[in-house]
């Protein structure tokens, strides 16, 4: 049994040792009005003095318990008075909103609460949240989470801290301590308190696990609850371990431009199989608009298809307007894009330069008499025309199906797309690179793969066309 006295200096250790708080702080401190809450705000008072803290109480009525919410509202407001602490209250109507929205009641007042919290922080000045989740929360969060099936990061439970969005820290001080060692600190310093009936009814599956569930698997270890305590504690460390390694292999080998995230397949089938699934889940999450649907099936789909041989391409769409692409030995993880709309833009004499907006794709034109020192076309994304062979309007298009082109130094024609196998072309750069053709409609150019026999470059050539393609991507095959 805790006596008042030996919790109050359990708390500040624990704050202490997780340095949940430094001298200075402004703290708000959400209290519901139960025994944890109430709880929690006088053992941050008692420190206050000693800490400098600057409290600020912050109370939700979200509309569900008609006069009994109101009794603890006005209960919350006597005790900051008491204690002469500013307090803020709120009313949502949140019967209203559930009808209206169609959500899960817990977790929508949950998330309008948090919301509360957030601006009550942000208007104080406040860094931290303070929030009472206790030891049996901790022990009931897991078991639910057992039951409904997770991995390391869900067995990990509620965390001590955590840094939201918006730069604010939510801290749980309680988090080791247990209900009944909190109700009898509040019984010992004659502190009011309320008693919720809402957990006492059935129709939420966390009370039901804390009624039927944890007492019926007691029977087999009566203390359970200290056990599956300290399970959370031993996976939140793992857990963070983990979490720190997949970052940093992600920041050494995984490239990232705009919303797509790419590697080497090869890399991958290398990395142990732990921290595969954790960086498919790592790079989900920043793509997903709800990341908790990325579960554990679409993440070994992603990651079974990965490490396939064959195909050596392929396009999985994922769910959420996630597609997976495997292009050779690259493998990019994007939002899905529609395919660039057909274009065609006629270059005029004189041109310099031409945007294409349905690709981004750049080109450059440059104009050079012979006796000119002009640059070299040393890659395939640059080409030199002899400009009095070529047969003018050029036209600078979209490819289309069936298109041919007789490349320099081989017999006869090919097929656009063959050019586009053999050379390794990922599929959606193949949507990409702009065709260049002349007057008659003949391929001229396949800017990164090859160019025509046309209009080459001889010695009694007098005027040059030089042709330069800027592409997003080039650098991936």
């Amino acid at each position: 049994m805790e006596t008042a006295e030996t919790l109050s200096v359990q708390v500040e250790r624990f704050i202490q040792d997780e340095a949940l708080i430094e001298p200075g702080d402004g703290v708000v401190v959400a209290v519901s009005g139960g025994p944890d809450s109430v709880g929690l705000l006088h053992l941050l008072f008692a420190l206050s003095g000693r800490y400098r803290l600057r409290l600020t109480v912050a109370h939700v009525n979200h509309g569900f318990r008609g006069a009994e919410a109101d009794r603890e509202a006005e209960m919350v407001r006597s005790l900051a008075e008491r204690w002469d602490l500013p307090v803020e209250t709120t009313f949502i109507d949140m019967p209203r909103i559930i009808e209206e929205t169609g959500r899960n009641s817990q977790a929508a007042a949950r998330d309008k609460r948090y919301e509360f919290l957030f601006d009550v922080a942000r208007r104080t000045g406040s860094r931290r949240i303070a929030l009472a989740h206790h030891a049996d929360d901790q022990a009931e969060t897991v078991l639910m989470r057992l039951l409904r099936g997770t991995g390391p990061s869900g067995l990990s439970g509620i965390p001590v801290r955590r840094l939201a969005e918006n730069g604010l820290e939510l801290i749980r001080p309680l988090l080791r301590i247990y209900k009944a060692d909190i109700i009898r600190y509040c019984e010992a310093e004659g502190l009011p308190y309320c008693t919720d009936s809402s957990n006492l009814e059935r129709k939420y599956v966390r009370n039901q696990v804390r009624m039927d569930v944890l007492p019926f698997l007691s029977r087999y270890n009566e203390q359970l609850p200290a056990a599956l305590n300290r399970l959370a504690e031993t996976m939140a460390g793992e857990d963070d371990f983990m979490d720190r390694e997949v970052r940093r292999i992600c920041e050494q080998h995984v490239t990232r431009k705009d919303a797509c995230y790419s590697f080497s397949a090869k890399w991958f089938t290398g990395v142990h199989v732990a921290l595969q699934r954790r960086l498919i889940k790592l790079i989900l999450n920043y793509l997903a608009s709800d990341p908790d649907s990325m579960d554990f099936l679409k993440v070994e789909q992603f990651r079974t298809a990965v490490l396939r041989e064959r195909p050596s391409n392929f396009r999985l769409e994922i769910g959420q307007n996630i597609a997976l692409s495997r292009e050779y030995d690259r493998i990019a993880v994007h939002t899905m894009v529609l395919r660039p709309l057909p274009y065609a833009y006629m270059l005029r004499e004189g041109q310099t330069e031409l945007a294409i907006p349905e690709t981004g794709v750049r080109l450059t034109l440059r104009s050079l008499d012979s006796e000119e020192e002009h640059p070299e076309c040393t890659d395939a994304w640059t080409a030199c025309f002899d400009a009095e062979e070529l047969a003018m309007p050029l036209t600078v298009r979209s490819r289309l199906p069936g298109d041919r082109m007789k490349p320099l130094g081989l017999n006869g024609t090919k097929k656009v797309k063959d050019m586009f196998i053999d050379a390794k072309v990922p599929p959606t750069l193949r949507e990409t690179i702009p065709i260049l053709a002349d007057a008659g409609g003949s391929v001229l150019w396949v800017p990164g793969v090859r160019r025509s026999s046309a209009a080459a470059i001889t010695g009694r050539t007098k005027r040059m066309l030089h042709i330069q393609v800027d592409i997003h991507g080039k650098d991936f095959y």
